[in-house]
């Protein structure tokens, strides 16, 4: 009898653990992946792929990065982008939005996917306003002087997961290469947005007309930039 409680303990035991272990890979999952896509991934062998009508792309990337990582250590450099990046994680997470990923000083987000909603494109126009106060922010606490050009589109785009290995939530389309465009052809400190996104914010922000401007890739684009809510004040500091 002795030896059958010691069995049964053991494998209690070993359950609890198996199940702390589980409980362990699942948080995980859900740090990489947005909620919906990981319960897919876990019930599905094949790669998941989405396609939305209507969603919003932003791209952010602190200007003059190279320069700036030529004079710094590798971990001075990390903690640097550690905490900034984290500031607009929490952000992000503030306004219901998906973070696609970081590569290097670039930091990538999306709204309206993977579950959709009306207003993507207002979400991350808040979001990018509050990314540049974060960063003013960060640079008077720190003494710094880094700014961001941030990009934005909206339009149809492709979502999902593929591949086997190192796995992440990803986005293609056209959508998103002209978002990757505003960022690139954009000017420091300025949020600039195409037509298709303005269209979508004009009532209930503020824009300053770039005009029309040639993009690679895609010729001549009329674009703007996002310069505050309607009946707030602006801060034009930065300009």
């Amino acid at each position: 009898m002795a030896a059958l409680a010691i069995e049964s303990h053991e494998r209690k035991q070993v359950q609890i653990e198996l199940r702390i272990e589980q409980e362990k890979v699942e948080r995980l999952l859900l740090n990489i992946l947005p909620p919906s896509i990981a319960m897919r991934l876990k019930q599905e062998s094949s790669s998941i792929a989405d396609s939305f009508t209507s969603a919003t792309v932003l791209f952010a990337d602190i200007v003059g990065f190279t320069k700036i990582a030529d004079r710094m250590s590798p971990t001075a450099l990390v903690l640097l982008l550690n905490e900034i990046f984290s500031s607009f994680d929490l952000l992000t997470e503030k306004y219901g939005l998906e973070k696609i990923k970081t590569i290097g000083d670039a930091y990538m987000v999306a709204g309206g996917i993977p579950l959709e909603r009306a207003d993507h494109a207002e979400a991350i126009a808040f979001l990018a306003l509050d990314m540049q106060n974060a960063l003013d922010r960060f640079n008077k606490e720190r003494c710094q002087s880094f700014s961001i050009r941030i990009g934005i589109n909206s339009g149809p785009v492709v979502a999902g997961v593929i591949g086997i290995k190192k796995f992440i939530y990803d986005l293609w389309g056209d959508t998103v290469n002209t978002a990757s465009r505003m960022e690139s052809h954009g000017l420091p400190g300025e949020i600039q947005l195409t037509e298709a996104t303005y269209q979508l914010l004009v009532d209930k922000f503020v824009f300053e007309e770039r005009g029309t401007i040639e993009i690679k890739g895609k010729g001549l684009m009329r674009t703007y930039f996002l310069k505050g809510r309607k009946g707030s004040s602006i801060d034009i500091s930065r300009n």
